[in-house]
């Protein structure tokens, strides 16, 4: 599933730092400069009945917290919700995109569950793909990618570095012996 070009960048961040509204503003300023960006960027938070997400594509807010109860504990996420908002990500993404975001690598992604099915889809589609990923899930996260994507830092600057490189690799023409992504950012 995945290959040495690194066109699968790990926003890995610390948790003070707010990868949601890294990846949005990043989003926006793609889609403003004519790039078809698909996926979700997290609103809200996991633990309480505010957690959503925006469908990055068509602007639209997605309850993911389970409904109310006072018992839960720990992560409130509607398994359902989610896979609702996973269906409405692959339905766009079939219409073609330059670029897929994905809001976060958690344990359901790591056990091949979850919006993982998405990122298979898309880098076969050779599409490139942008994932949150915690810096306690980082070694899960290499795992699953069996070592190949760039582990970026949470901001912009190395948000804009990836891109291009993932752009200017995909412009070069055949036949020549062109530079990685992971090169390029070495």
């Amino acid at each position: 599933m995945f290959d040495a070009q690194c066109d699968l960048g790990a926003l890995v961040y610390e948790p003070h730092q707010d990868p949601d509204a890294v990846l949005r503003d990043f989003a926006a300023d793609l889609r403003a400069h004519g790039r078809r960006v698909v996926g979700m960027v997290q609103a809200g938070q996991c633990a309480d009945s505010s957690l959503s997400a925006v469908l990055l594509h068509s602007g639209e807010k997605l309850l993911l917290a389970q409904d109310f109860d006072p018992a839960a504990q720990g992560c409130r996420l509607d398994l359902a919700r989610l896979q609702n908002a996973a269906e409405r990500i692959a339905g766009a993404l079939a219409h073609g995109a330059d670029l897929v975001i994905i809001n976060r690598f958690g344990k359901r992604e790591r056990d091949g569950k979850g919006l993982s099915y998405l990122i298979e889809r898309a880098l076969n589609a050779d599409i490139p793909v942008l994932i949150a990923v915690g810096r306690d899930h980082f070694a899960d996260w290499i795992k699953f990618a069996g070592g190949m994507s760039v582990r970026l830092g949470c901001d912009r600057d190395a948000l804009e570095a990836w891109w291009q490189g993932v752009t200017a690799v995909g412009a070069q023409p055949d036949g020549g012996s062109r530079p990685t992504v992971c090169e390029i950012l070495k």
